[in-house]
């Protein structure tokens, strides 16, 4: 028995340095220079072959979103039921769209711990599959509407995008580092939770209307997948995963259980994500436009301006009053301790990344949830492709020494 015991602790030990050895290994990879490859423009897999123009095309429509739905969802429980019968499903759903039957079902509502404390409602496959027929039919009139400098959720932008973007900027308006640069970051306080209803179902109504000016079947099927999405509360049929003390971690603008009725938007679905470009459009434009801020970015509810030294006064004053009562009239709320101001050589966090204008490095959470990764891999408590996506990431910015600092701690236990 002793001796089991004693192969068992070599045949771990082993495999903790086999582990070990492959984890060094992936990080001494990122330690060559980054070779950047020509940016090829991906098309939008959310969008549809060609637009439903009646009951009969609406079948069709809908198995292409039963497609795009099921991408990454395959073993999914919600995502198996419907296809078993995949086809009796869709002409279900078509038929209780098609006679206004269709209302969005009971959600999963949970608490995500990574990368922070966030509720999620995770909707229901069937209803997934209306998110995409709605975001395929109105996502592509609006993107070309938002401005070039708003990032999330809209294909060939993103993190990465946002990150390059304020980089570039940054080498613009310090003239390379040759003249003093600003840069005044900002955030919403609980942006989802504050979202009136009423005001998103107005919005998108005006630009359906701009969309489709003579209206037509296609406008009235998007105003009444619109009034249902817009207007369903997810919290009176919510059911709940994981233990109810999981919300004690959760401030009460962060969570849709205390909202106010007729306020907050789930975090999670297709439609939020548009929606929320949607009501900060107008944002947006406002300060590109009306306080001529060109340097400007935003990334949900995250944005930022770069300046120069004689406009920096200026920009303070906006950021510390004209901004927030912008914000007011909207409905929303500027975080009043997440205003950051610094020189632009000296750094910007920024979506998970510290952004300077001629080098990227890791985030404090990148490398909070970095060393956990790794120590969690070697350990055998975590997989491959987890500690392999930190390595990744690693290797987009100048993050070669900090994970090697791990991995050579990691080899003296």
């Amino acid at each position: 028995m002793l001796t089991t015991g004693l192969q068992l602790v070599d045949d771990e030990t082993e495999r903790r340095e086999i582990r070990l050895r492959i984890l060094s290994n992936l990080v001494e990879g990122t330690r060559a220079p980054r070779v950047k490859k020509e940016k090829v423009l991906k098309l939008d897999r959310n969008l549809l072959n060609r637009l439903p123009e009646n009951n009969a095309d609406l079948e069709n429509a809908l198995y292409e979103c039963f497609l795009m739905a099921r991408r990454g969802k395959t073993r999914t429980v919600d995502e198996w039921n419907l296809d078993v019968f995949w086809a009796e499903n869709i002409r279900q759903l078509a038929q209780d769209i098609i006679k206004r039957r269709w209302k969005p079902s009971s959600s999963k509502a949970f608490i995500s711990h990574s990368p922070v404390d966030r509720e999620i409602f995770a909707a229901q496959f069937r209803d997934r599959m209306v998110h995409h027929l709605l975001y395929a039919v109105v996502a592509p009139w609006w993107n070309k509407r938002f401005i070039y400098d708003s990032y999330s959720c809209i294909r060939n932008r993103g993190t990465d995008f946002g990150v390059n973007r304020m980089q570039k900027f940054m080498r613009q308006v310090s003239r390379n580092g040759t003249r003093k640069a600003y840069v005044l970051k900002g955030d919403l306080s609980g942006y989802f939770m504050s979202l009136k209803r009423k005001t998103l179902y107005r919005k998108v109504m005006w630009g359906l209307r701009k969309q489709f000016p003579k209206g037509g079947w296609l406008f009235e099927l998007c105003r009444y997948l619109w009034r249902e999405v817009i207007y369903d509360d997810p919290c009176l049929e919510a059911r709940i995963v994981g233990k109810l003390n999981d919300w004690e971690c959760l401030p009460s603008n962060k969570s849709l259980f205390c909202q106010p009725r007729g306020q907050g938007i789930v975090i999670g679905n297709l439609t939020s994500q548009l929606l929320s470009n949607i009501m900060l459009n107008e944002f947006d434009w406002w300060m590109k436009k009306k306080m001529g801020f060109c340097y400007y970015g935003r990334y949900v509810d995250d944005f930022f301006i770069i300046v120069t030294k004689e406009e920096l006064d200026f920009a303070k004053s906006a950021m510390l009053h004209e901004v927030p009562e912008k914000l007011r009239t909207m409905g929303l709320k500027m975080h009043p301790k997440k205003l950051y101001i610094q020189e632009v050589s000296h750094g910007c966090p920024f979506l998970g990344k510290m952004v300077r204008p001629f080098v990227l490095t890791p985030g404090k959470r990148y490398l909070r949830n970095m060393r956990k990764a790794f120590r969690d891999y070697v350990e055998g408590r975590a997989s491959y492709e987890t500690m392999q996506s930190y390595v990744g990431m690693g290797k987009h910015m100048a993050g070669y020494t900090e994970m090697k600092k791990v991995v050579s701690k990691l080899e003296s236990f």
